[in-house]
């Protein structure tokens, strides 16, 4: 079994899109997903499949729209992957000031041209980003809140989820639990 990682777009934000996360354990159960895991509301499962995540997609999608009514993309790793993601970070998160943040924004696909263009447009100088494939990592300062580089974000379009560093963290801790201490987070 390969453990996986899903990236939920859009719950639990500002109060729309409302998710409980033991009904949305619940829900990705009852599509026969093994040792299903959430952490905090803003839509971080970690469970296990024997199915590839091509096929898992469409399935976590359908499952929201079933369930709760939401059409919301969700991004899917496996937890091996995850952890390239974590390992390959451009920035030193050790090195950050108060306010300051490392963010990853992981998407269903690669970012766009223009995606892209509207990114480079607005790097500043205390800013930075990097792409690596489908995720852009994005170092903010002075935060996140007077960003340059953030106002852009909503160019990624809906197929993109943020996740702070902390946050991807916690949820490859969760993944490299799930797998114990002789086994492999997945492939």
């Amino acid at each position: 079994m390969t453990i996986y990682i899903a990236l939920i777009r859009g719950i639990n934000v500002g109060g729309h899109n409302k998710v409980p996360m033991a009904e949305l354990r619940t829900a990705y159960e009852g599509i026969g997903l093994n040792r299903v895991k959430t952490y905090i509301q803003s839509g971080n499962v970690v469970f296990e499949s024997e199915e590839n995540a091509e096929t898992l997609r469409p399935k976590l999608e359908k499952a929201l729209a079933d369930r709760f009514g939401l059409s919301a993309n969700v991004v899917v790793r496996t937890a091996e992957q995850w952890e390239r993601v974590l390992a390959n970070c451009p920035f030193d998160a050790s090195a950050l000031k108060d306010k300051e943040s490392i963010q990853i924004a992981a998407l269903t696909e690669p970012p766009s041209r223009k995606a892209m263009d509207a990114l480079e447009a607005n790097r500043g100088e205390s800013e930075n980003y990097a792409v690596a494939g489908s995720d852009i990592y994005f170092l903010f300062r002075p935060s996140v809140l007077e960003s340059k580089l953030a106002k852009c974000l909503p160019k990624l379009g809906d197929t993109a989820t943020m996740r702070n560093w902390n946050t991807a963290n916690r949820i490859a801790e969760m993944a490299r639990d799930m797998a114990g201490p002789e086994g492999s987070p997945g492939n």
